[in-house]
């Protein structure tokens, strides 16, 4: 036997029954059965895990054999995971996720929503004063493939007819689809294209508002304001924030890009992006959410009051949701 094996087995013999100790108290609290650790096996698992970095580094400087320190290499990194490394489950992860962060990023983005919100509503009430003042207006402001046979030529009894008959759902959930794939590509688009300084951003929430206004102000021009608002709001309330929210998370990309301070552009448009990407996280949600309250609600709930009071309930939901103050949830 050469002077390395000997060297190899002294080595292992010397503090074996540390690294076994160490490995048995892993296997025990690995596969999420921390629980059945004691307090004092809990306090041992540091102690020994530095235990083993040190056989490791004297291992390696002086060139032990490949085996030993293959094993010592792995029952160190099981021992760094548990130490150092998050210890939560899928469940518990999730939870943290419509607890603290997706609401914590909203309410971190909250000057970017009323900027956002300011320029949908601005740009509806522009496009309801267009289209009121000269119906032309509507054909530029509102495609043919979005406006489905809904415009200036149509007559009320076909405007009307598609928000409450039941021969007119097909037509209606055609129409519904369009606009939600629509505001779901300009919710998505606003945040990703935010690092060109906002003003994609800016044009893409500016463009559903005016859509929305135009639509508004024709069947209003019908005597059916009350009616299309009904319509409109049972999910739009769901759907719109959602549009808000990715374009205040493209704002604040943007933002971070054309005034990054004393960071770089690409740490700052990274820093923001974290806040900004759980907040788009949840705009997905909201999305789908939106999605069912389109397919589903506004297609069977049939009375404008029971409309809006979907609507307005799930508008209270979300700005308590995101903004109400709350206690810390315990670690």
């Amino acid at each position: 036997m050469n002077d390395l094996q000997l060297k190899s087995q002294r080595f292992r013999v010397e503090r074996e029954a540390d690294w076994r100790r160490l490995e048995a108290l892993l296997a025990k609290a690995e596969g999420g059965r921390v629980r059945r650790l004691t307090d004092e096996e809990l306090l041992e698992i540091p102690v020994r895990y530095r235990a083993a970095v040190s056989s490791l580094s004297v291992a390696r400087a002086t060139s032990l054999d490949a085996s030993l320190i293959a094993y010592l290499e792995g029952l160190v990194t099981r021992g760094y995971f548990f130490v150092y490394g998050a210890r939560t489950n899928l469940a518990d992860r999730l939870k943290r996720f419509f607890r603290e962060d997706w609401p914590g990023a909203v309410r971190g983005l909250w000057r970017e929503c009323l900027a956002a919100g300011a320029i949908l509503i601005l740009s509806a009430v522009a496009g309801y004063v267009l289209v009121t003042a000269d119906p032309d207006w509507f054909g530029s402001i509102m495609p043919g493939e979005m406006a489905q046979g809904r415009d200036p030529t149509a007559s009320t009894a076909f405007l009307k007819q598609i928000l409450y008959d039941d021969h007119g759902r097909k037509g209606l959930s055609v129409f519904a689809t369009f606009l939600f794939t629509h505001n779901a590509q300009v919710s998505i688009l606003a945040f990703a294209l935010g690092f060109a300084f906002c003003v994609p951003t800016a044009l893409l929430v500016a463009e559903t508002g005016l859509s929305l206004g135009a639509l508004v102000a024709l069947y209003a021009s019908r005597g059916l304001g009350p009616q299309i608002g009904g319509w409109l709001i049972i999910h739009g309330t769901t759907e719109l924030f959602a549009c808000v929210i990715g374009g205040a998370a493209g704002f604040r990309i943007g933002w971070a890009v054309a005034f990054p301070g004393d960071r770089t552009r690409l740490d700052a448009a990274a820093a923001a992006g974290r806040t900004a990407g759980a907040a788009m996280a949840g705009v997905v949600i909201m999305l789908i959410v939106a999605g069912i309250l389109e397919g589903v609600g506004r297609q069977t709930i049939k009375l404008d009051w029971a409309r809006y009071a979907v609507g307005a309930s799930m508008l209270a939901f979300w700005l308590g949701y995101f903004f109400l103050p709350r206690g810390r949830a315990p670690t």
